[in-house]
């Protein structure tokens, strides 16, 4: 063999063997789910900032868990979930809401399944159909001053000229003003109305906007309703319990009679994890009542887990007692959600 050939001879050996050795890398790649990362769970949430997800990670070792939590904004989770749809990266997921969750369960991304605590929390908070379970609940409300006279009982009330520009409503980019939107819609439902909403709905809700002062950045709302210089103002549950106890202050809070939006953070296993039973193992600790108490405690959180709430804080406890439930049917919220936001944006907001 002359020189030439010899050296062809030498790269051919050298590429064979660098070809073996990517091929072997690519195996253990492709296998390392499998490996020494096999136990270890991928968790998506919205729900873990302010020290949560390391606080999470801490106590699921403890408890025999490798996890890892990924912090994504509500807003993109759930697009984030249906992206990877047929090439699923997280096993779980916890922290949205109902909505949110409909969503996910019509795109076909969710395993369903049923908890060790199911008993243990009000299922009407959840799925009917067992694909997510309720874990932390956030009942949404009007605060309002304390020394308000004859105050409001119902969003009804507010469309009186005697409120006009008394009461703030948070802007429909956030959650909680979306919410509040939907819960008022859903009461004039009508399958032959625009987006399933009845003439009379949708004059309401324009009447309802126009008549309060919608939020501007950056502004103190919650301050306007201590001083009385706008008097209502909409806020979360723990935004409710937070106020009062950095402001030294008690809020009246309206109650309707039909009840109050309940936003649910609930839990769900995504459906094409090779790590199922792992991820329902969790699942059941997570949401127990010892560690939704401890959520509780370290976290200001209200859990859906009767024992834990039973050891919740008398101010936490008070609240709950103040309002109710509203009956919602999430799926249709779901369904047009989106499409109200649009009109009330481009056609009622002055």
């Amino acid at each position: 063999m002359n020189v030439r050939g010899e050296e062809v001879m030498r790269v051919k050996k050298i590429l064979s063997v660098c070809l073996a050795t990517v091929m072997a890398v690519s195996f253990v790649a492709c296998g390392s789910k499998g490996g020494s990362k096999d136990d270890s769970l991928v968790i998506y949430t919205n729900s873990g900032s302010n020290g949560r997800d390391a606080w999470l990670k801490e106590q699921a070792k403890e408890a025999g868990f490798s996890v890892e939590v990924v912090q994504i904004q509500g807003g993109d989770l759930g697009n984030r979930i249906v992206s990877e749809k047929n090439n699923v990266q997280a096993d779980l997921v916890f922290g949205l809401n109902n909505v949110e969750y409909e969503k996910l369960k019509a795109e076909d991304t969710l395993e369903k399944w049923e908890p060790e605590w199911a008993k243990e929390v009000d299922l009407s908070l959840g799925d009917k159909d067992g694909y997510y379970y309720p874990i932390v609940i956030q009942p949404l409300v009007n605060i309002m001053s304390a020394d308000l006279q004859n105050p409001p009982k119902d969003y009804t009330d507010l469309v009186n000229e005697e409120w006009k520009d008394k009461y703030t409503i948070l802007n429909f980019g956030g959650g909680t003003g979306k919410t509040i939107l939907a819960s008022l819609l859903v009461r004039y439902e009508d399958p032959n109305g625009e987006l399933g909403v009845s003439e009379e709905g949708w004059n309401f809700v324009k009447n309802w906007i126009q008549n309060g002062h919608m939020e501007s950045e950056g502004e103190d709302y919650v301050g306007a309703v201590v001083d009385g210089s706008r008097p209502i103002c909409e806020m979360w549950g723990s935004g409710v319990l937070q106020n009062e106890a950095e402001r030294d202050y008690k809020f009246q809070v309206m109650s309707p009679e039909v009840g109050v939006p309940y936003v649910t953070e609930q839990v769900a296993i995504l459906k094409g994890s090779d790590k199922t039973e792992k991820a329902i193992e969790f699942a059941n600790w997570f949401g127990s009542s010892k560690v939704q108490e401890a959520w509780m405690n370290e976290f200001g959180t209200i859990p859906c887990q009767e024992d834990a709430l039973n050891n919740a804080p008398e101010n936490v406890k008070a609240f709950l007692k103040s309002v109710h439930q509203q009956e919602i049917d999430w799926a249709f919220v779901a369904e047009h959600l989106d499409q109200w936001v649009e009109k009330v944006e481009l056609e009622f907001i002055q």
